[in-house]
């Protein structure tokens, strides 16, 4: 397939000025393809060559002003408009286009549950030409009228309010301005919920199977939806572009969502059919807060081409953080980001793939596809949470309304961002930006304390790295009554590079650096906090300030500078009395998953397993009074996890519930039974009865990631082939597998099996495309073979193959990952 590039684009752009496309689809053609009508309007500015895209299953005619093309002239996706002259121009496409199952284009899904199927698209970078022909960059906006026939008791769902014409025909209402990714259609029967707010229609929807989940969470959805909505009208002097917002939860979904203008799509995994935390409800919230920020920041204004991604996701995340924290009960969303995002920015950014959050070299598409990342979501976001601490939130805003005011309903660059903030500010937000935006890499702040002969002490931090930061130095002292706790004694607020050195009077017990996180650094600790640190942490009284404790904590032991015992040793002794759950599932994700996975040779892995199930055994006894449900979830959860002896998980199967609670749902049941399947403590009929017991989507899933994890040759090679020589799994049933397959536990099992990843993944995703060859080098990738043969392997693969650029990005940074995990072992 031809990737568009920057240069094709902005040519293409000078010549046309695309007005309309009139799409009519017909999906009741069969199981395989549907049909794709398109008259797209549009004027040519000068006599010239150019092309349309399209990646048809067949492309039956095509006919410019009347005059047919030869259908046979298109070559991959690419279709010539030779000899075009200045003035008005109709080309009509009729193409039949295939349905996909790995999330791309138009994805087909039947529901294992009832036999009801359900269409999405997803037309994101370049993938429209899947579904309709098309001018496809984000800057050549257009309206679209759009037209589907489905299946009689079908609802479809769109841009615009659709309406049905009778006969399985619907129309959507015509669309503003808008770019050729955002365009949207959903179609199937749904289950929808609708209402009004503010004379808006606003609609949610799932599949029938989810119904009652939907409607169990159905009220909190709409009001957090409901509060944003308000908030980013108190927020932003432009209301809402569109005429309606409609949110539908759809399956196997490869982002967490899409921010198409009044139709959201959601990965339906965020309807609950199994207990979940308030965290969890939480980030739903924030996702339904970001991708409605998208409805001004990407929708409203969309970026000129796709080197300024940063200007959706960074604006989009940011907000949705704020935004949630200032309109709704979740009012401590910063620690989540603190703990989870940030460290997805922090790990990217040290990486040889990383990039500044505004690069200047996104040459075409395919490269494009590889920045949505930590850097683009939770680097651009902390920079801006960093802007916001240093212009203030007045001015902030101040140029976010001028920047919509003089681009709306059309494209803008960084540069034009930057402008408008710097019209509402006497701070140079251009050097700023330079520094923030254009530069890569992580900077780390080193705190060093001097004690004047008066026995006061000083602060002179030492900055490795080029940006300047506004941080506050938080002074932390032993509480007198309690020795395990700690008092904030004073916040200080610092700008980096000093000036001077910053007076402290008494030693603290505890300097903390970023205190707040306000900035995007990994800080450190003077030896004297750092002891405070090790016998004091959970005496920290904010959740935020133990976050960024934790951080740094995690940072210096992916940088060899604390041993990984030792922040198995604080998770030991301080997470039982933490509070925040936010905090206990991130500081447990990463010591089972890297800790207890990676950093720890195999010989000290059952230690860190026994230390794991020992702390989460605490949690459980903590929470037996039924105080704090999400606490022990997620204390049940790990547990299961982390478990060297299937006794006890087993014996919660049987029983269908933990002593004193939870019960089993399906989401524990299948936790349950993958772990019982990689201590070969199960079999396959067993797996089979619970999927009988659970046929839904989420139960097909479950059965693959245990058939695959059950440590049998011939289960192994099932799954192999069914990853890697049959195309039949769809995104999700792929990941299933391959999340089973690999297990620490099972080395010796699945070692040749190492040396054929790099072969086979490299010819799959040649075949199946980005999404699979993403979900390959992310999931079927042998995390657990730190060694350096599996290196080795990774960097000849790296430098022989002829790999696609989704895949090689992931596999750079697993090899990168993997070489840091054995400097860890070697420190």
């Amino acid at each position: 397939m031809s990737v568009l590039t920057r240069d094709e684009a902005q040519t293409r752009a000078r010549l046309l000025d695309v007005h309309r496309y009139t799409i009519e689809l017909d999906l009741t053609t069969g199981e395989d393809t549907f049909d794709s009508r398109t008259v797209i309007a549009f004027t040519a500015r000068a006599d010239a060559d150019t092309f349309v895209e399209l990646k048809p299953a067949e492309l039956r005619s095509v006919t410019l002003d009347g005059h047919p093309l030869d259908p046979e002239q298109l070559v991959e996706n690419r279709l010539p408009l030779p000899a075009l002259t200045a003035g008005e121009h109709e080309l009509r496409v009729d193409a039949s286009m295939r349905y996909s199952r790995t999330g791309e284009g138009m994805h087909r899904f039947t529901d294992p549950t009832d036999g009801e199927t359900y269409l999405y698209t997803q037309l994101f970078m370049d993938d429209v030409q899947r579904v309709f022909a098309a001018f496809d960059q984000p800057d050549l906006k257009a309206v679209f009228d759009l037209t589907v026939t489905a299946p009689e008791g079908w609802t479809v769902l769109a841009n615009g309010i659709t309406e049905h014409l009778g006969e399985g025909r619907w129309q959507a209402a015509t669309t503003p301005l808008v770019s050729t990714y955002l365009v949207a259609v959903a179609a199937g029967p749904w289950h929808s919920i609708r209402t009004e707010h503010r004379g808006l229609p606003f609609g949610i929807h799932c599949r029938r199977s989810l119904a009652p989940h939907l409607d169990a969470d159905a009220e909190e959805i709409l009001d957090i939806t409901r509060q944003c909505y308000d908030r980013y009208h108190e927020k932003f002097e432009e209301p809402y572009p569109f005429d309606s917002y409609d949110q539908a939860f759809v399956p196997e979904f490869n982002a967490g969502a899409m921010e198409n203008p009044g139709l959201v799509t959601f990965r339906d995994e965020f309807v609950y059919r199994s207990a979940v935390t308030d965290t969890e409800r939480q980030t739903r919230g924030m996702v339904i807060a970001h991708e409605m920020a998208h409805m001004w920041f990407g929708d409203l204004v969309t970026l000129q081409w796709w080197d300024d991604i940063w200007l959706n996701e960074s604006f989009a995340e940011y907000m949705g953080y704020q935004t949630l924290t200032e309109a709704t009960r979740f009012t401590d969303t910063w620690t989540d980001f603190g703990v989870v995002r940030k460290a997805w920015g922090y790990d990217a950014d040290q990486r040889p793939s990383t990039h500044p959050v505004a690069p200047e070299n996104v040459d075409d598409t395919a490269s494009a596809l590889l920045n949505f990342d930590g850097i683009s979501y939770a680097k651009g976001a902390s920079a801006l949470r960093q802007l916001v601490a240093w212009l203030g939130e007045k001015d902030f805003l101040a140029g976010i309304n001028t920047h919509f005011a003089r681009h709306k309903f059309a494209n803008a660059t960084l540069a034009d961002f930057i402008d408008s903030l710097a019209s509402g500010t006497e701070r140079d937000v251009h050097a700023w930006a330079d520094v923030w935006l254009r530069t890569t890499g992580v900077d780390t702040l080193t705190p060093t304390t001097t004690r004047a002969d008066d026995g006061t002490h000083t602060l002179t931090v030492d900055r490795a790295g080029s940006r300047p930061h506004r941080i506050a130095v938080g002074l932390y002292d032993h509480d007198l009554g309690d020795t395990g706790r700690l008092v904030l004694r004073e916040r200080l607020d610092l700008d980096i590079p000093q000036s001077d050195p910053q007076a402290l009077g008494k030693r603290p017990a505890l300097l903390l650096l970023n205190d707040g996180d306000l900035t995007y650094a990994k800080v450190r600790f003077d030896p004297g906090s750092f002891e405070t640190v090790r016998t004091s942490l959970s005496g920290l009284p904010e959740p935020l300030t133990r976050a960024v404790v934790w951080n740094a904590l995690r940072d210096a032991v992916r940088d060899g500078e604390l041993p990984a015992s030792a922040y198995l040793d604080a998770a030991r002794a301080h997470l039982p009395h933490e509070t925040d759950l936010a905090l206990v599932q991130g500081v447990l994700a990463f010591a089972s998953a890297q800790i207890a996975g990676r950093y720890l040779t195999p010989e000290d892995r059952p230690a860190a397993l026994t230390t794991l199930t020992a702390l989460c055994r605490d949690l459980i006894r903590r929470t037996e009074d039924g105080s704090d449900p999400g606490l022990r979830l997620i204390a049940v959860r790990h547990f299961i996890d982390v478990a060297a002896h299937p006794d006890t998980i087993a014996a919660w199967l049987t029983e269908g519930t933990v002593p004193g609670g939870p019960e089993l749902d399906p989401e524990l049941r299948w936790r349950v039974l993958s772990r019982l399947a990689v201590l070969g403590a199960t079999e396959e009929t067993a797996i089979a009865a619970e999927l009988a017991r659970d046929p839904s989507a989420t139960g097909q899933e479950g059965a693959a990631r245990c058939r695959a994890a059950l440590p049998d040759p011939e289960a192994k090679r099932t799954a192999w082939d069914a990853m890697f020589t049959t195309d039949d799994l769809s995104n999700y049933l792929f990941t299933a597998t391959a999340q089973g397959f690999w297990q620490p536990e099972q080395a010796d099992l699945v070692k040749e099996y190492v040396p054929r990843f790099y072969e086979d993944a490299v010819t799959l995703a040649a075949r199946r495309g980005p999404a699979i060859a993403e979900a390959a080098g992310r999931w079927a990738f042998p995390t657990h073979a730190v060694d350096p043969e599996t290196l080795r392997l990774g960097e000849e693969c790296l430098r022989d193959a002829d790999l696609i650029p989704a895949l090689r990005r992931k596999l750079v940074d697993q090899l990168d990952d993997l070489a840091r995990a054995l400097k860890v072992r070697e420190a």
